[in-house]
């Protein structure tokens, strides 16, 4: 059976090999674009003009462990999920609890906090993406950097807010 060049080229451009992986364009930036609101203390927060709190230092970590630097674009609720649905941000780091809804929507790394599951959505269909991210945060909690951070935000389940 012969397939004409055009066929050939509708085929290639369906297969899943021909979509650009998020990890490729992350490494190809050499950044992880990570949104946040930045106004929910302990986790994210302005201390002045300067990002902190818990998961701000979480994707420092990340995206050190991914062996490429974070760049936080702050946000709000309404821009937060559709940005990185539309790929304008790589992933939402903002104490998302993995729901159903969600699940049908995105992918997700493992959780970094439990009850609730809190984890990093991105988008789906980047299992490389997906390996890295949870590669990156397996070897922070194996090396007792995410527990240090949980300590250091969070007494027990209580959040700890730093005075600015």
């Amino acid at each position: 059976m012969r397939f004409s060049p055009g066929l050939v080229l509708l085929l290639s451009l369906l297969s899943p090999l021909a979509h650009a992986e998020l990890i490729d364009d992350v490494n190809d930036r050499g950044e992880l674009r990570i949104a946040l609101e930045a106004n929910t203390p302990p986790f994210n927060f302005k201390d002045g003009e300067k990002l902190t709190g818990f998961e701000v230092e979480l994707g420092e970590q990340l995206a050190k462990e991914m062996d490429v630097r974070p760049s936080f674009i702050t946000t709000d609720d309404s821009d937060l999920l559709p940005g990185v649905e539309t790929g304008k941000y790589d992933v939402a780091i903002n104490h998302i609890a993995m729901t159903a809804e969600l699940r049908d929507r995105f992918d997700f790394s493992e959780p970094y906090r439990v009850k609730p599951d809190l984890a990093i959505p991105f988008q789906k269909g980047n299992p490389a993406f997906k390996s890295s991210l949870d590669k990156a945060l397996e070897r922070v909690k194996a090396d007792g950097r995410l527990k240090a951070l949980a300590q250091k935000w969070f007494e027990g389940d209580t959040p700890v807010v730093k005075a600015p």
